[in-house]
C-alpha cells in the first residue's frame, strides 16, 4: 500500500511540471501570419497590427508577415495601412495560432468624407482643426525634408513595368496568342488594370545618392541598369526610359507641386493648399509612437488637377508625414487616366525625423475611361541604407551630377536578386522572358512593322527602310503635283556609316529634286541616338518657302500643302554641306558646318536690281558660308523618333547660339557678312494656373546683303497653329537685318473652365498667346536707298509685299479652347497691327493637334 502511495506521488511529482508548463502556454498568445491585398493576393509590408484597445503593437515586414504576442487576455486584432480599410480578427487568448488577413483598397472611399451628422455643415477653413493641423505641416515641412540636413546618402532601387491593360478574354484567345498563353497575367477584376494583363515592358535601376545642403550638390551614380529590350528597329528602348521618367516622375510630397503625366499637381501640404483642398481629421491612432492623426483631404473642385487620399501626420511636434496614400477623382480634367493610386511610406531616422522609404505609383491609361483594353504603369522605388550628416570627400560629388558606372548594365543575376527585398517586385521578373520569347513570333513582328510604319513613317527592308511617307506626296502652286520617294540606311548595314537619299518631281514646273548624304558616325553609336559624334557631308536641290521655317515637321509633308492667301513665291536651292556635330554628356553641344548655297527664284519671285535706271534681272545668287552652333539644354529629355527627336518640356531652360559668317571669293561666294542670332526657351510652371512657355529671341547682320540673305522672319499661311511662328504673317512678309522678339504661351489646363457648371463636363482648356517682333533695316541693306541691291518682291498686281518693320513691333495674339476630342486646340488669332499691307488677314483660325494628358 505504501508503495502504491509513493508510486502515485512519484507519477503527480513527474506530471506537475507539465501541467505547469500547459497552464502557463494557456495564459500566453502567440499569433503569426500573413497580410495580403485582397485584389491581387500581394503582401502588404509596414501593415499596423495590434491587440485592440492597447499598445501591443508591431507591423509586418517586407514580405507582410508578422508575429506578435502577449501574455494578457485580449480576443482581437486589429490590422491598418494607409489606403486600406482596417480590418478585425478574433483571436482565442493563451494559444499559437496562424491568422492571415486581407485588405481591402479603399480608394473609392475618399470621394466624399462622410460627417457624423445629420446635417452636413458648411465647410470653412476658419476654426477647423484639420485645416489648423495642415498649417502645422506646412510650417514645419522644410526641417522634415532631407535638404534640411547638412549630408545624406542612400541607396535607390527602382522597377517600372507596363503591360497592356483590361483585355478581354476574346483578345487573349487570338490565334496569334494560342501558344503564348504564358505571356498573360492574371489577376482580381477589382485591381486597377483589369482581371487580364500582358506586361511588355520592364526595367530596373540601383542607384547610389549623395546630397549636401551648404553648398548645395546632389550626385547620382547609376550602379544597376536592367530593361527588357526590343528590335531597335522598331522600338527605341533609350527613348522609351526617358519618356516614362518624365510621366513617373519621384514624388515629394514636400514639394509644392508634385509632377505626374507632364502635368503638375499641387501637394496637399503645398503653402496653398487650404486654398484649394478640403482637409477633415478622419481618425487619431494612439497605438503608435509617436501618436498619429489620419488626415483625409478631397479637392474643392473635382476637374482641378489635385489628388485625394489620406496622410498620417506625427504628433511629436515634427508634423511629419508618416504614410500618405493618394489618388485622384474620376472627374478631374486629366486625359487618358483611368485610375491613378500613389502610396508613399515612411521610415524613421537616428534622429526621430522621418525619410520617405518607399513609393508605390499605378496608373491605368485609355482612350475610354470605363471600358476597353489600356495600358497599366506601376512604379515601385525603395529606399536603403539612408544615412544623415556623413560628409563625403569633394572627389564624390566631381564631375556630372549623374553618371553611370561601365558595370551598370552588365550586373549579374546575384546582384539584382540582392536589391530586389521587397518581394512585391519579385513577381514581375519572368517579363524578361517573355519579351524574348514574343519578338519571335512572326505575328508580333509583322504587327510592330505597320506600327512603325504608321508612326515613325518608315517601312523596314533589313539594311534600308523606305520613308517618311507623309512626303510621298504633296502639291504647291509653283511645282504643281509634287511625288517624293526616298529612304536610309539603318545599322543593320553598318554601325558607323549611313546614306540617306529622296528624290521628286514637280509636274507642273516638270524639274526634278533630289538629296544625298552620307554620314560617319565617330562613336561607333547610331547618328540618331545620344551623344551625337558624326561627320556629314551632303548634296540638295530642292524648293523652300522663304520664311517658313517648321519644327519635326518635313516641309513637303502632305497636310502643308493647304495654305492661305497668295502662295506662288519660292527658292530654288542647291546645297553643298559639311556638317561636324558633337554632343556632351551634360546636353551640351556643338556644330561647325560649310555650306555653298545657290539660290534661284520660281513661281511669281523674281530678282531684280537697278542698275542706270535700267532693271536688270539676276539668275541667281552665290554664297558660302562657315556656321557655328552652340546649344545648351541641362537636364534635357526627349523621345527620339526615327526623323526627329521629340523634346520632353519642362522646366529647365534651352539656349542656343549660332554664328555664321559669308565668305566672299570662296567657292563662288558673291558676299562678306556675319550673321550672329541667340534665343533662350523656358517654361514656367504657374501650379493651378498651368503654365507658360517663353521664348526670347535676337539677332545681327553685320555686312551689305541682299534680302534673300536678310532674317526673313517666321510666318505661317498654312491652317495649322504654329507656336514658333508668326501665323497671320504672310511669307516674305518682314525682312530685319536686326531683330528681338518675344513669344509668349499660357496654358491654363482648364482652370477657369473647370469652374463652370456642365462646361467643365467637356474637360475644356484654357490658353492665350502674344508674339511680338522689334526689327529693322540698315540703309546699306535697304533696296529703297540702294539701287545695286535686289529690289523687294512685289505681287502680279505690282504691289511689293516685302516690309521693313517700323518704329512700333509687329504683334499678334490669341485665346484658343484646347482639348477638343482630347486631342485638337482650337485658336481665335488677332493680327494687332500693320494691316494696311496687301493680302493680310486682322483674324483667323488656326487649330493644331496636340496629345497631352
Amino acid at each position: 500500500m505504501r508503495t502504491r502511495i509513493q508510486t502515485i506521488i512519484l507519477i503527480c511529482a513527474l506530471a506537475l511540471p507539465f501541467f505547469a508548463v500547459k497552464a502557463s502556454a494557456q495564459q500566453h498568445t502567440v499569433i503569426s501570419g500573413v497580410v495580403t491585398d485582397a485584389a491581387d493576393k500581394d503582401p502588404i509590408p509596414y501593415v499596423t497590427v495590434l491587440f485592440k484597445g492597447t499598445n501591443i503593437i508591431t507591423k509586418t515586414d517586407a514580405d507582410g508577415k508578422y508575429s506578435i504576442s502577449t501574455s494578457e487576455v485580449h480576443d482581437q486584432l486589429q490590422f491598418s495601412y494607409v489606403g486600406y480599410k482596417s480590418n478585425y480578427a478574433t483571436v482565442k487568448p493563451g494559444e499559437t495560432q496562424v491568422v492571415n488577413i486581407r485588405l481591402q483598397s479603399e480608394s473609392q472611399s475618399l470621394t466624399e468624407v462622410v460627417i457624423s451628422s445629420n446635417k452636413r455643415p458648411a465647410y470653412r477653413n476658419k476654426n477647423n482643426p484639420a485645416v489648423e493641423l495642415i498649417r502645422k505641416v506646412i510650417e514645419n515641412k522644410n526641417k522634415n525634408q532631407s535638404k534640411s540636413y547638412d549630408h545624406v546618402e542612400y541607396k535607390q532601387y527602382e522597377q517600372l513595368v507596363f503591360s497592356l491593360s483590361n483585355l478581354s478574354d476574346k483578345f487573349k484567345n487570338k490565334r496569334i496568342f494560342r501558344n503564348y498563353q504564358f505571356l498573360f497575367e492574371q489577376q482580381d477584376s477589382t485591381k486597377i488594370g483589369g482581371k487580364l494583363l500582358l506586361p511588355v515592358y520592364m526595367e530596373e535601376k540601383v542607384t547610389q545618392n549623395y546630397l549636401q545642403k551648404n553648398p548645395g550638390k546632389k550626385k547620382t551614380i547609376v550602379v544597376g541598369d536592367k530593361h527588357v529590350n526590343y528590335d531597335s528597329k522598331f522600338i527605341d528602348t533609350e527613348g522609351l526610359t526617358k519618356y516614362f521618367e518624365r510621366m513617373y516622375a519621384d514624388i515629394n510630397i514636400y514639394d509644392g507641386n508634385i509632377s505626374l503625366m507632364s502635368n503638375q499637381f499641387l501637394s496637399p501640404i503645398a503653402d496653398a493648399s487650404p486654398t484649394f483642398y478640403k482637409f477633415f481629421i478622419t481618425d487619431t491612432i494612439k497605438t503608435h509612437t509617436p501618436n498619429l492623426i489620419e488626415l483625409s483631404f478631397i479637392p474643392r473642385n473635382n476637374t482641378d488637377l489635385l489628388f485625394e487620399g489620406k496622410m498620417y501626420i506625427t504628433m511629436d511636434g515634427n508634423y511629419a508625414v508618416q504614410d500618405a496614400f493618394l489618388t485622384v477623382n474620376k472627374n478631374i480634367n486629366l486625359n487618358f487616366v483611368r485610375a491613378l493610386e500613389a502610396k508613399l511610406d515612411f521610415a524613421k531616422n537616428e534622429d526621430g525625423r522621418y525619410h520617405l522609404s518607399k513609393t508605390n505609383l499605378i496608373v491605368d491609361f485609355g482612350i475610354n475611361k470605363n471600358k476597353g483594353g489600356g495600358f497599366t504603369g506601376q512604379r515601385t522605388v525603395v529606399i536603403n541604407d539612408y544615412q544623415i550628416n556623413k560628409p563625403q570627400g569633394d572627389t564624390t560629388y566631381a564631375g556630372p551630377s549623374l553618371v553611370t558606372t561601365p558595370q551598370a548594365g552588365l550586373r549579374s543575376d546575384q546582384f539584382w536578386n540582392e536589391q530586389r527585398q521587397d518581394t512585391s517586385v519579385r513577381s514581375k521578373l519572368r517579363i524578361y522572358k517573355n519579351i524574348d520569347t514574343l519578338q519571335t513570333i512572326p505575328s508580333f513582328k509583322r504587327t510592330m512593322d505597320m506600327v512603325t510604319l504608321l508612326f515613325a513613317g518608315y517601312k523596314d527592308f533589313g539594311p534600308f527602310e523606305a520613308g517618311p511617307v507623309n512626303t510621298f506626296y504633296s502639291f504647291n502652286n509653283v511645282e504643281g503635283f509634287r511625288l517624293r520617294l526616298g529612304g536610309r540606311t539603318t545599322p543593320a548595314l553598318s554601325k558607323r556609316y549611313y546614306f540617306e537619299t529622296y528624290a521628286a518631281y514637280g509636274f507642273k514646273d516638270e524639274k526634278w529634286k533630289y538629296f544625298l548624304s552620307g554620314t560617319y558616325s565617330l562613336n561607333n553609336k547610331s547618328i540618331y541616338a545620344f551623344p551625337q559624334n558624326y561627320i556629314r557631308g551632303s548634296f540638295q536641290r530642292d524648293t523652300k518657302i522663304p520664311g517658313q521655317e517648321l519644327q519635326f515637321v518635313q516641309e513637303d509633308n502632305f497636310l502643308l500643302s493647304f495654305k492661305r492667301g497668295e502662295n506662288d513665291m519660292l527658292l530654288y536651292n542647291d546645297f553643298y554641306k559639311i556638317d561636324y556635330v558633337k554632343e556632351f554628356e551634360n546636353h551640351f553641344s556643338y556644330a561647325v558646318s560649310f555650306r555653298k548655297w545657290t539660290q534661284r527664284p520660281g513661281g511669281t519671285l523674281f530678282f531684280n536690281n537697278t542698275l542706270n535706271n535700267t532693271v536688270n534681272p539676276v539668275d541667281l545668287i552665290n554664297t558660302s558660308e562657315l556656321s557655328v552652333n552652340l546649344r545648351y539644354a541641362p537636364n534635357e529629355k526627349f523621345y527620339q523618333g526615327k526623323i526627329y527627336r521629340v523634346p520632353i518640356f519642362d522646366k529647365y531652360p534651352i539656349f542656343n547660339l549660332r554664328y555664321t559668317a559669308g565668305l566672299k571669293g570662296v567657292f563662288g561666294g558673291q558676299y562678306n557678312y556675319q550673321n550672329l542670332m541667340g534665343s533662350i526657351d523656358k517654361r514656367f510652371y504657374v501650379s493651378q494656373l498651368g503654365y507658360t512657355d517663353v521664348t526670347v529671341e535676337g539677332g545681327y547682320i553685320f555686312g551689305k546683303v541682299p534680302f534673300p540673305l536678310l532674317d526673313i522672319h517666321r510666318a505661317n499661311q498654312t491652317y495649322a497653329y504654329q507656336l514658333n511662328s508668326y501665323n497671320l504673317m504672310n511669307f516674305l512678309e518682314f525682312v530685319s537685318d536686326h531683330y528681338a522678339s518675344i513669344n509668349i504661351d499660357h496654358n491654363f489646363n482648364g482652370f477657369f473652365f473647370n469652374k463652370i457648371p456642365l462646361i467643365k463636363k467637356l474637360k475644356l482648356r484654357e490658353s492665350v498667346s502674344f508674339k511680338a517682333l522689334w526689327g529693322g533695316l540698315r540703309d546699306q541693306n535697304n533696296p529703297n536707298y540702294d539701287a545695286s541691291l535686289l529690289q523687294f518682291p512685289r505681287n502680279a498686281a505690282g504691289e511689293q509685299t516685302t516690309f521693313v518693320l517700323g518704329s512700333q513691333p509687329y504683334m499678334e495674339g490669341s485665346v484658343g479652347i484646347g482639348n477638343i476630342f482630347k486631342l485638337l486646340r482650337v485658336d481665335l488669332v488677332k493680327r494687332f497691327n500693320y494691316l494696311d499691307n496687301p493680302v493680310v488677314s486682322q483674324w483667323g483660325i488656326r487649330a493644331r493637334v496636340k496629345f497631352d494628358f
